[in-house]
């Protein structure tokens, strides 16, 4: 199954969550069927390990 390419002007945010810096449109992932965006791939890495880490936590 082909993935969907991440389009800037799907990103739920227009701030990085982690710096609150502007999103960039090669920092993007999906969450929970939303697109969000990072200020670089470093930002939108962290957030995608957390993310699993606390999902797993929880049993999601």
């Amino acid at each position: 199954m082909a993935k969907t390419a991440l389009r800037l002007e799907d990103c739920i945010n227009r701030v990085c969550p982690w710096s609150g810096d502007p999103v960039q449109a090669d920092s993007l992932t999906h969450y929970r069927g939303k697109v969000v965006g990072f200020c670089n791939p470093g930002c939108r890495d962290k957030f995608e390990k957390a993310a699993s880490d606390f999902d797993a936590a929880i049993g999601d």
